[in-house]
C-alpha cells in the first residue's frame, strides 16, 4: 500500500504560508533548538514529508513561536504603534492586521515586535 506524506509545499499550503516561509522554519528552529520544527516523518531524495495527520502539530508549533502569543488580550506596545501608523498611512484596522500576518508569514525568522518595528520604519521613511 502506497503512503502519502505533505511535502513542504503541502505543509505551506496547509498553514496558508510560503514554501519559503516553511523552509525558513526549518533552518531556523532545528531540532536542537527550544522551539524546534517537527521532524518529518520521512525523507526522500533529501526531501522532508509528513504524514497528513500532523498538521494539527505544526499548527501548534507555528502558535508556539516566540513572539507569536496567545492572541486576544490587549495588543503589544509594538502592535499599537504599529497600527498608529498604518492608520496614518491610510489602512483601516483590519486592513493592517491582514497586512501584518502576511509579513510574519513571509519572515517567520522575525517576530511580530520586529516586524511591526520595521514597518514603522519603513512607514516613516
Amino acid at each position: 500500500m502506497t503512503e502519502h506524506f505533505l511535502g513542504g509545499a503541502g505543509i505551506a499550503e496547509a498553514l496558508g504560508v510560503s514554501r519559503h516561509a516553511v523552509q525558513k522554519w526549518r533552518t531556523r528552529y532545528p531540532g536542537d533548538s527550544s522551539h524546534p520544527f517537527p521532524e518529518p516523518d520521512v525523507e526522500v531524495d533529501g526531501l522532508p514529508g509528513w504524514r497528513a495527520e500532523r498538521v494539527d502539530e505544526i499548527i501548534a508549533w507555528r502558535r508556539g513561536l516566540p513572539g507569536r502569543g496567545a492572541g486576544g488580550g490587549r495588543p503589544s506596545a509594538a502592535r499599537q504603534e504599529y497600527l498608529k501608523a498604518a492608520g496614518a498611512r491610510g489602512l483601516d484596522r483590519d486592513e493592517a492586521l491582514r497586512a501584518l500576518r502576511t509579513f510574519l508569514d513571509e519572515f517567520p525568522e522575525m517576530t511580530e515586535p520586529e516586524v511591526c518595528a520595521w514597518l514603522v520604519e519603513k512607514f516613516r521613511g
